[in-house]
């Protein structure tokens, strides 16, 4: 593959999501960059997020909405989506577990588990404190 032109409105959003916990969507990272970049265009932030995810220097995590998330932090980990406020929020777990987890995939496959993403539902703590005042 051919070197990757550097690009500062890529930067500028590889920045953002290493910052924000978040885990934006293209229009949430779309509307944070274009107050660096006001001529930067929609696409163009498709485009870029789609290349981070393809070199392995962002995630994306699909949500049952039907809208992307991005996550900067590329390290196995898994995530919780609060179906009343729609947050969703990392979820870490003992590495020990996640390679428990292939394991045993693997061992009810015929094929090759490298990793494993697993999406958790159900209220956060705000949903739940605020439904309990």
């Amino acid at each position: 593959m051919a070197a990757l032109k550097y690009s500062r409105q890529r930067e500028s959003i590889k920045h953002f999501l290493a910052e924000t916990k978040d885990h934006p969507t293209a229009d949430a990272v779309y509307l944070h960059v274009k107050k660096e970049f006001p001529n930067i265009s929609l696409g163009t932030v498709y485009r870029n997020l789609n290349l981070l995810t393809d070199i392995g220097e962002a995630v994306k995590i699909a949500t049952p909405d039907g809208g992307d998330r991005f996550d900067g932090r590329v390290e196995p980990h898994n995530h919780f989506l609060c179906k009343k406020c729609g947050r969703l929020l990392d979820l870490d777990l003992d590495m020990r577990s996640l390679e428990e987890v292939n394991q045993l995939a693997a061992e009810n496959f015929d094929g090759i588990i490298e990793s494993s993403s697993t999406l958790f539902y159900g209220e956060c703590s705000d949903c739940i404190k605020k439904s309990s005042q």
